[in-house]
């Protein structure tokens, strides 16, 4: 595979990621691929774009699973991608469209499990961001313009659905330390440390630093 620079981005609910990622991608002068992950994943596989929005990120509960993962890692005959239920032709097709775009350019991706989609054949920098529950509630409350119950409300409920997504798709768990390359508490250092931390492991990891 090519040698492309490549982070990937766990993260909490309100703890900035996205920001983080944005930041990163500036720094380097390369995209980010966040929600418009799901506009070319829809343009690729052909599917609505408005499905992906509704199958962001979460799990499914399908026993076809096991059969579909499977078949995309040729392992068995598996199903044709119209045969799956549609969460699951949302994955793969996600799931395909991160592996194509890691292939051709340096890139930076926002959840969705794509450490885990690259995780064989390419060379990721895999990042989990944590933060506080106050440093993550102030936050949402100005992003999203809500009171504090909202906010709280709005964290615990996103942040299982992202746990449920990412812990069935992959073999590894959301939020656990080992699943990472670095776990980074955004709340203590802020977010241009943060920034700066992912930076100077990159170059120590490349042998710049």
């Amino acid at each position: 595979m090519a040698n492309h620079k490549i982070i990937t981005i766990g993260r909490q609910f309100g703890s900035g990621g996205h920001e983080i990622g944005q930041l990163l991608a500036e720094h380097y002068g390369i995209k980010c691929y966040d929600n418009d992950l799901l506009t070319v994943a829809a343009k690729e596989s052909g599917l609505c774009e408005e499905i992906f929005k509704t199958h962001d990120e979460k799990p499914t509960n399908s026993f076809l699973y096991s059969l579909v993962v499977d078949s995309y890692f040729g392992y068995g005959a598996g199903l044709g991608i119209n045969e799956m239920p549609l969460g699951q032709q949302v994955f793969l097709a996600q799931f395909d469209t991160i592996r194509k775009i890691a292939k051709n350019e340096d890139c930076i991706f926002v959840g969705r499990c794509a450490d885990y989609a690259l995780r064989d054949d390419y060379d990721v920098t895999s990042v989990f961001i944590t933060s506080d529950d106050k440093s993550r509630i102030d936050r949402i409350c100005k992003r999203h313009n809500v009171s504090a119950a909202k906010a709280r409300e709005m964290m615990l409920k996103t942040d299982k659905k992202r746990a449920s997504y990412y812990n069935y798709y992959s073999d590894k768990r959301w939020g656990n330390s080992s699943s990472y390359d670095l776990c980074i508490n955004s709340g203590k250092i802020g977010i241009e440390n943060t920034v700066k931390l992912i930076v100077k492991y990159n170059d120590m990891k490349s042998g710049k630093g």
